[in-house]
């Protein structure tokens, strides 16, 4: 096994790496874990952080993956790679209580562990490195990446393919976002610091969940269980949600075949109207909760009832923020729309949690190269089929990007499903040739027309749609 990074400062190298990564988080640390068993492949990876963390205001206690353990950095494009949960394990000499426990989706925590556990062993993981610029050199045909210790030194290197790993920003809806100051903070937050700030929400008297996808759910039952035995102690619990309805995600072995290489080539192919369109449609596949955490959020309120009683909770779909309001130097006024009713309501809240999600960010250090970037209409990055940016033709280096893409590639993004899928499809398009090989078809379901059926020219298909000139009204047939 590779040991503990012990290279030299990245800036002795002259010539250019083969691929430079920005950022580290499982996506890039995906990539940097399978380049590593490349012979004569010279990769860096570079993070501002000073070590790994994955999301550490949702790792509380009994939260899992959303996906099984084999959705690990590497085992979905090479399952003998050293870098596995697996062998994980194996090292912390934990596998037969892994085996007894017998679990197929991990706590979160200890996913967050492992990560950890190998980007501090790959030498080509540099933590402390906060990328500045990007450049291209056009007298060196290769990226000038120029990055900045805490201590004040900075380094440039040179990279001909740099691949882009910088994570999303939280998202927050437009009526809360001149509450997120000093003076609300901990009171008024995104879900992304909810552990931070948890014992001080779990004492506060009322608080309100935006969000109705696996974060806002698993605040709601944290915040569930500050409450007593009789739920009379710790906060009153109101869950909102937009959609109509808390619904889980979908989690059928057919339906799950939309997280499949076979989909992304569908879905590239499609329309750019009909991606935007099914990317709203789809929402179930990326943003609902799972049917474990909605039976434990259930089973909390069912246990509030037990004698009579009525939980401390309240749970609204359906409704979307019109305004938030301090209300004196304790608590806010949010006004609602309930969007089937289309009526307003309004109701006072000590604190606000706003478990909104996550959008692409464009991070600062793009602006130098703002010029050479192909974006499309609405701003975004336009991604080929091995995630590669278009660029200006008169860069010959390659630029790659990793849960930026859903507009182009579809809801899997930024899932960790395909995570070490799409890290060895950029992997043998930056190497040049196949060094991990990928398996042209994995699902069942076919998701276009069939290759082999017949064509229907255009014109029969607009007569068979055209209504029957002897057509009569009447009642409408009964489906069976």
């Amino acid at each position: 096994m590779t040991a503990p990074s012990t290279s030299p400062d990245p800036s002795v190298h002259d010539a250019p790496y083969d691929l430079v990564g920005i950022g580290i988080g499982p996506f890039n640390l995906s990539l940097a874990a399978l380049a590593d068993s490349v012979p004569g492949f010279r990769s860096l990876f570079l993070d501002a952080k000073p070590a790994f963390s994955w999301h550490p205001g949702l790792l509380m206690e009994g939260t899992t993956l959303q996906v099984p353990f084999l959705a690990d950095l590497v085992t979905m494009a090479d399952p003998t790679s050293p870098w596995s949960y697996l062998n994980y394990l194996r090292h912390h000499e934990r596998m037969f209580k892994f085996f007894f426990s017998e679990r197929f989706h991990i706590p979160r925590r200890e996913y967050d562990h492992y990560c950890r556990w190998v980007a501090e062993r790959l030498p080509s993981c540099h933590f402390d490195a906060h990328v500045t610029a990007l450049e291209w050199d056009e007298a060196a045909e290769a990226f000038a990446v120029v990055h900045r210790s805490a201590a004040g030194e900075q380094t440039r290197v040179l990279a001909r393919q740099v691949v882009l790993g910088v994570g999303t920003d939280p998202v927050v809806p437009e009526p809360l976002r001149p509450l997120l100051t000093e003076t609300h903070a901990g009171r008024v937050l995104h879900s992304a610091d909810y552990r931070t700030h948890r014992a001080r929400l779990g004492a506060a008297s009322d608080v309100t969940v935006i969000g109705a996808g696996q974060s806002g759910a698993e605040v709601a039952l944290d915040l569930l269980r500050h409450q007593d035995g009789d739920g009379e102690g710790g906060p009153y619990v109101r869950w909102l949600a937009r959609t109509t309805a808390f619904a889980p995600m979908e989690y059928s072995k057919i339906g799950l075949e939309h997280f499949t290489p076979d989909y992304i080539r569908y879905f590239r192919a499609l329309p750019e109207a009909t991606r935007e369109r099914l990317i709203e449609e789809q929402w179930q596949l990326y943003k609902g909760v799972s049917e474990e955490t909605l039976g434990e959020i259930h089973d909390e309120l069912y246990e509030r009832t037990i004698g009579g009683g009525e939980p401390r909770a309240a749970l609204h779909p359906g409704v979307e923020i019109v305004s938030a309001e301090p209300d004196g130097a304790d608590g806010y006024v949010l006004t609602c729309r309930h969007g089937q009713e289309e009526s307003l309501f309004e109701f006072r809240t000590s604190a606000i949690v706003s478990a909104t999600g996550y959008a692409a960010r464009r991070p600062d250090f793009l602006d130098t190269l703002d010029g050479l970037v192909d974006w499309d209409g609405k701003g975004r990055y336009q991604v080929d089929g091995d995630y590669r940016v278009a660029l200006d033709p008169r860069v010959s280096g390659a630029l790659y990007v990793q849960n930026a893409e859903m507009h182009t590639h579809g809801v899997s993004a930024p899932d960790l499903t395909l995570g070490a899928w799409r890290a060895a499809a950029i992997l043998n398009a930056a190497a040049g040739r196949t060094v991990l090989p990928v398996a042209p078809r994995q699902a069942f379901t076919t998701f276009g027309a069939p290759q082999d059926a017949a064509s229907v020219p255009e014109r029969t298909v607009a007569a068979a749609a055209a209504p029957a000139a002897t057509a009569v009204s009447g009642p409408a047939e009964i489906r069976r």
